[in-house]
Formats: structure tokens, sequence, C-alpha cells
């Protein structure tokens, strides 16, 4: 008599078989009790996010939906509890969260199974709903395969290992070759990607899932399209330096690298067996490695290496005995007739046939009888972290309080400061710096008018009263107007100053012959800096009359001082004198 293993096995191989009329992929993997838990938890805490703000849900609730869902997928009257307040809403994030990670469930098979049966071979009804209900329910528990392996000698004996660290570490090695099967399977990568530890917590998984959800893809098409384009890409391709997957780019590199090996050894040895075995052992190698739980993770690892090694051994021979025997089994991926290398497409197809045919038997194994190990937040730890389940995994790390963290005008005022640019640092000049342009700030123009309360910097001389003709002549020299015209020192300019000791020194040498000559120059010389002085302090010149503006009397040294023509000397002489007949065309107009 067939066991209830046996029936549901019967209904997996002709999905398998005939699932390409049904299906748009042939590598859709299956999910089996625990699998439709935890999957059913994700959507039920994805709508509570929805509704109420929060991503949790309470294991009550979850135990409940899940009691409705198997009645109403398998159709079975409904039980006599009330069903939950957003329950249409829950189940459709369910069956979104299926066809988005290219998975089906058992009822989903079953559903699917009196369409894909052979009438005249293939029995009408091999699993009832009923049945299907208790085994998922875990009230029928389905037997456990024989085990086929070496016997162990009685003197050895097996290191400790608890259940829940076996059971997760089971759940690992699956889920590897689950992601070699199937690259759109989220959940798979969720108990992966930290798994050794790569830095790769909470917030890198957000952040994946916010790429993932940006590019409308899957998690490890957009962790694999972000690393090929780090990898890869050039200066125009590369990923923007605001992505936030550049903070994790250490860990996801290395992740990708290790799948990346992974397929490799599914494509370059072709026999099942050996490539199974590598495969087993890489995994078993990298979970070692990076382990920080010691002795009980290698021991769990180690146990659940031989059991799948032996496993793949199993199933390949069940498979070559039924080709013998003119029966296809399981459909392994066909290669495609566009494929550029045909040997790369066939490549692997017989150890991929193993492989879907060793997940399909993980999906119809018993479900965990504890649903609290399975969906609290005390897993164990694999990763060198705090274990978490997958709920914690899936919660992002901040949690939203329903109002703005900070006022508009602070945000709006942080996102100006991020756009407006940044000043440039001041480099040194080199020894042609005076011929660099400076940029002033925007006010300096506005700095360069100073008020009316500022006091200049340099009073320029009163014009002098007007020359006698003695003192155009050049024949008497008057000490004290020489000191009170005398310019201030701010003003002094150096022509000023040379013609200045010149004529200190005439005065000091009593050379009265030559007094003549050297006031003529002097008087010659005032009139060049006149002329090249310009209009505006000439007019200030002018307009400035009397003895009250002038700058006050320095106190004068023992030597007689020469006195200097002033600015406005010779332009006051040219003025006086007149040309020929200026003067009665003056009394002309005036008239």
């Amino acid at each position: 008599m067939e066991t209830l293993r046996d029936r549901l096995k019967l209904m997996v191989i002709t999905f398998r078989r005939e699932c390409s009329r049904v299906l748009r992929s042939e590598r859709t993997t299956i999910h089996g009790a625990d699998g439709m838990l935890m999957v059913l938890q994700l959507a039920m805490a994805e709508v509570n996010k929805q509704h109420a703000g929060e991503f949790k849900v309470a294991l009550s609730d979850v135990l409940m939906a899940w009691k409705h869902l198997l009645f109403d997928k398998l159709h079975l009257p409904p039980p006599s509890s009330a069903r939950l307040e957003n329950y249409d809403l829950i189940l459709e994030a369910y069956d979104s969260f299926l066809k988005r990670s290219n998975t089906v469930d058992l009822v989903d098979i079953l559903s699917m199974y009196k369409q894909l049966r052979v009438v005249d071979s293939d029995p009408e009804e091999p699993v009832s709903p009923i049945e299907l209900f208790e085994f998922l329910s875990g009230n029928i528990e389905a037997p456990e395969l024989p085990d086929v392996s070496v016997p162990s000698t009685p003197c050895s004996q097996r290191r400790p290992c608890s259940s829940q660290m076996k059971m997760a570490v089971r759940r690992v090695f699956c889920s590897y070759l689950s992601l070699l099967v199937n690259t759109k399977n989220d959940l798979a990568l969720a108990h992966t990607l930290d798994v050794p530890s790569r830095d790769l917590g909470r917030q890198a998984f957000t952040d994946v899932r916010h790429a993932a959800h940006e590019d409308k893809t899957s998690l490890f098409l957009a962790v694999t399209s972000f690393v090929r384009a780090i990898q890869l890409g050039g200066k125009g391709y590369a990923p923007a330096e605001s992505n936030p997957l550049r903070k994790h780019v250490k860990g996801l590199s290395a992740y990708v690298h290790f799948l990346d090996n992974l397929d490799e050894i599914l494509g370059e040895i072709p026999d099942p067996r050996v490539c199974g075995a590598r495969l087993v052992a890489a995994i078993r190698a990298v979970l070692v490695k990076g382990s920080a739980n010691g002795e009980e993770l290698r021991a769990a690892a180690e146990e659940t290496a031989k059991e799948l090694e032996e496993r793949i051994v199993q199933l390949h021979q069940v498979q070559k005995g039924a080709e013998n025997g003119s029966r296809t089994g399981i459909s392994p991926a066909r290669p495609k007739a566009y494929a550029i290398n045909h040997a790369t497409a066939s490549g692997g197809r017989d150890t991929v046939k193993v492989l879907m045919a060793l997940l399909d038997e993980e999906a119809l194994t018993a479900p965990c009888p504890n649903k609290a190990d399975l969906l609290s937040e005390d897993q164990p730890v694999l990763s060198g972290s705090e274990g978490t389940c997958v709920l914690t995994l899936f919660r992002s790390p901040e949690v939203s309080s329903g109002c703005s963290p900070q006022p508009l005008r602070n945000r709006v005022q942080s996102r100006l400061d991020l756009i407006k640019p940044k000043a440039r640092d001041k480099v040194p000049r080199s020894q042609f710096a005076c011929t660099y342009k400076d940029e002033d700030p925007p006010l300096s123009r506005v700095l360069q008018f100073p008020s009316s309360s500022q006091a200049p910097t340099c009073v320029h001389p009163a014009p002098r009263p007007k020359p006698t003709t003695a003192a155009q002549d050049g024949s008497s020299l008057d000490v004290r107007d020489s000191s009170t015209a005398k310019p201030t020192p701010g003003c002094r300019t150096k022509e000023q100053s040379e013609v200045q000791r010149e004529a200190a020194l005439e005065q000091r040498s009593g050379n009265a012959q030559n007094r003549g000559s050297g006031l003529a120059n002097i008087k010659k010389t005032g009139i060049q800096m006149q002329r090249k002085g310009n209009k505006r302090k000439q007019l200030d010149s002018d307009q400035h009359s009397g003895w009250e503006n002038e700058p006050p009397e320095k106190k004068q040294h023992t030597h007689v001082s020469v006195k200097l023509p002033s600015k406005n000397m010779g332009k006051t002489s040219n003025k006086r004198k007149l040309i020929a007949g200026q003067g009665k065309l003056t009394s002309f107009f005036r008239v």
C-alpha cells in the first residue's frame, strides 16, 4: 500500500512533467508547509504596514489566517472562527509574493494536477484535499525517507547537535541550491544573504529590497545587476554615488562571487553525482569558515552535507533507471533555440534535474511542529550576529512614527545646503600672483563706499591764498606759508620728497647765486606734477578756501624750511594770465 508520501511524490512528478503547459518557467520551485507559513507571515505584515503603519503581526493572527487559507484554497467548508479584517488583502498579497518569486505551493499543485495528469496512466486524485490539509497542518506526519547511508561502527559517536540548529543549517543549504535553480526566489536570498557573515544586516537587506522595488525585479537580480555595474561598467554606466547599495559593495560582491563559483561548478561538471558533491562541499566550507557559533554549527553542517550528498546520488540512480525504462520522469531545463552556445545551454541539465528533485522532496517533508520556533525571533546564530527570523529581516530598521521627523523648514534648509555649491579652497599662488584676478565676495561692492561718518585716511592740502608778485618771481621765501601748505605725510609722493630734499640742501649750502635756478626748477617740477593729477583733485582743491580746513601745523625742526610750490600754484597763475584780446571779448559779452 502506498503511503501518503509516495502519493505526494507522484503528484509532484506529474506536475514537473507537464508544468510547461501551465507555467511560463520550467524552473519553478515549490514551497512546503514551512515555506507557505513564512510567506503568509510576510504577506500579513505587509498588509498591516499599509493600514496600521507597522510591519509586524501576532503569531495567533498568523495561525488563524493559516487555517482560513488552507480551507479556502482546498475548497473545504470554512471553520467556525471568524475571518480577519483584511483577509482578502492578505490572500492577494500571498499570491502576489508567490508569483513574483516564481514559486508555487502544494495546494496549487493539487489544483493543477487534474488538468495535467494523463487520463490512462495517472490516478484521478492521488491525495484528497482533507489529507493534504491534515498534512500541512501537522496532524499527519509523512514517514521519513529510509536511511540508506553506510552504517557507522558502534564505537563512533556523533557530535551533539540540536534539532533547531540542524533545521536552520539545512534550510541554508537548500536555499543556496534553490538559487541555482530559481534565481527569483526572494525567500531563498533572505536565508543566504548574510550567512555566513558578510556585514549585510537588516539595513543592507532593506536597501536591496528598495532597489528591487524601484526596478521591479527580484532581489537576486537587483544585487547582481548592481555588482556587475560596479565591476564591468565604465564611468558613464557605474551606479551613482548616492546609491544606498554603495555602502555594502564589499559584502554584495562577496555574495555574488560565491554564487558565481557555484554556477561554474554546475556548468563545468557534467556528472550529477560529482557536481552535487562539489556544490554541497563548497557550501559547507563557506558556512563553517565564517561561523561564530563553534562546534555545534560545524557538527550540523557536516551532518547535513553528508545526508544531501547521499540523497543526490540516490536521486541520480533513480532518474537514470527511469530513463532506461523509457520514462521521462522530471523534465529538465530545455535549452532555448536561440542560445548562442548550445553546449553551455545544455551543460548541467542532468544536475539541475537532480537538484529540482531534491528540492521537491524537501518541500514534502513534515512541517515544523513548533510554529513559534519557526516564526519567532529566537533563531540560532549562523552569521556571527544575533539570529533573526525572516519577519525581522524584512522589517525596515527605521520604524515610521506616523509624523514628520523634522519641520518642513528644516527639511527644506537641509536640502538647500546640499544643493548649495561648496566654496573653493584657496590654493597657494606663484610669483605671478599679481596677474590673477581676485574674486570679491558679493558684498564687497557695498563695502567699497564708506559712510560719511568714516574719517578720511588722507587729508589733501588746502589751496594757498593768492600769491604775490614776489612769490611768483621766486625772489622771496615765506617760511610760514611753506609750513602750512606742506602736504601731509600720507599724501606725499616720491617726487615731492625728492624735491624737498634738494631744496633743503640748497638752503643749507648758502649758495645764493643758484637759488633762482633751483626755485625755477622746483616751480617747473610742481607744474608737471600738477598736470599729472586728475581733475577731481583739482576741483576739490579749488572749492576749499581759507585756512580753517588746513591740517594742524606739525612741530617744525630748528632748520629753515624751503617753501614748496603747491599743486594749484601753476594752475592759478595760468588762469590769471590773459591772452591778447581776451579782455575786450570778456567786457563785450559782459555788457
